[in-house]
């Protein structure tokens, strides 16, 4: 047990793991920021066909013409999170707070929600779980993943924050921690008492962008960080 532990904490301090990822990161890496770049521009693609203010998720609603390419960029965003987290299990954070287990580790449980929220997308018009008695079981599946894969993402940002081996990207990971939790925390309110849906809507969508953003520029940061054995 206490060596699988020691595998999750810290999954290149192994010498043969270490070695042998040392030539498929940076195939790995490139994989992962051209998917989840990808995902960004199909989400942004999507949302510009519609000629009103809506919500992310609401591009994938039951009905919507826009949920193919919703689930799409999802399984993008979700396949480049794995594809980045896997390069990254080097990167702890020096922190004793956030340093039970690796960043990698933390990316990879955000992939795994997005891809439920992908195949689990709310129904029309997205009503607001339990606050809005349209909503169903399959919204609060949606919804519920969907901020867990937020959350997870903003407490790797933080994690990479006080990573003293990517100190380059240590600054934008703490502003983009705070930005995207502020900015999809007041989305998710205004939504929620319906009030100024228009604006919350354009937030949420911001707060995607700049999430997306940390983790391709992520990807590029590490590319000059070598995989070392402990």
């Amino acid at each position: 047990m206490s060596r699988v532990l020691r595998v999750v904490r810290q999954p290149f301090a192994a010498p043969m793991l270490a070695r042998g990822w040392q030539r498929a990161v940076p195939v790995l890496l490139a994989l992962g920021t051209i998917a989840v770049l990808g995902g960004l521009t199909i989400i942004w693609a999507a949302r510009l066909t519609v000629p009103y203010p809506v919500y992310v998720s609401e591009l994938g609603a039951q009905g919507a013409p826009t949920a193919t390419p919703f689930a799409i960029a999802l399984l993008c965003i979700a396949a480049g999170g794995f594809s980045i987290a896997l390069a990254s299990g080097h990167i702890r954070s020096s922190a004793r707070l956030l340093n039970r287990w690796a960043p990698a580790v933390t990316l990879g449980f955000a992939a795994i929600c997005f891809v439920v929220a992908s195949q689990v997308t709310c129904t029309a018009a997205c009503p607001v779980p339990i606050a809005d008695p349209r909503s169903t079981v399959q919204d609060l599946v949606h919804t519920t993943t969907a901020v867990l894969g937020f959350a997870a993402a903003c407490y790797a940002m933080l994690q990479v924050a006080f990573a003293g081996t990517v100190p380059r990207v240590a600054r934008f990971s703490l502003v983009s921690c705070f930005a995207v939790a502020a900015i999809t925390i007041v989305g998710g309110l205004l939504a929620l008492v319906h009030v100024a849906t228009d604006v919350g809507a354009w937030l949420e969508l911001i707060g995607t962008t700049v999430a997306i953003a940390w983790l391709a520029i992520y990807s590029l940061t590490l590319v000059r960080v070598p995989v070392v054995a402990d």
